[in-house]
């Protein structure tokens, strides 16, 4: 008598696989594995938690009815995950049409410890503050750690693209910093 042992997939294409052929409990691990990037993603790029926990759901809802879009001859399912964000994220942009102001009177007051450091709150303000072309370079680069190439595919643009777009957001950041000369 032979015994049938249930062997866990050895990657994400394996889990999509067994997903499209019914296994929910191949859909969780997926979400559990990938949920915490795409939220990171979203909360960055939005600056607001519970804009990034529904895009970051609506992410795996549109997998769920999507699953076969996903072909793993061309790429890893994370960067496919984070591109299916990044247009979520662009549609909620698009149906806000607002920005977040940068309030100044967040920044300390210099010559106290809380001055030497940047308030995280006013950062993320900051960030989200940006312009969406600006803010994505940042967010993938310098808060998801991806390379230039990286961050190039998944916004869909030239390498050089990405490093000046990167460099201008990096300015612009610096500047809502810089305490106003009289």
């Amino acid at each position: 008598m032979e015994l049938l042992v249930d062997v866990p997939p050895s990657s994400d294409a394996e889990f999509v696989s067994r997903f499209r052929e019914g296994d929910r409990d191949a859909f969780t691990a997926l979400y559990r594995t990938h949920s915490p990037a795409v939220f990171r993603f979203a909360w960055h790029m939005t600056g607001d938690r519970g804009k990034a926990a529904e895009i970051a759901q609506d992410v795996f809802v549109w997998l769920i009815h999507h699953a076969r879009d996903f072909d793993p001859e061309r790429g890893e399912l994370a960067p496919f995950l984070a591109g299916v964000a990044r247009q979520f994220v662009r549609r909620e942009q698009r149906r806000a049409r607002r920005w977040l102001s940068f309030d100044e009177r967040a920044i300390p007051a210099e010559g106290t410890d809380a001055g030497r450091a940047i308030d995280l709150k006013a950062l993320r303000r900051a960030i989200a503050a940006l312009p969406l072309r600006y803010r994505e370079a940042v967010v993938l680069c310098d808060l998801e750690g991806h390379s230039y190439e990286e961050a190039a595919a998944l916004a869909g643009c030239a390498v050089g693209t990405i490093r000046s777009r990167l460099h201008r957001g990096r300015e612009l950041l610096a500047r809502k910093f810089q305490r106003r000369k009289k």
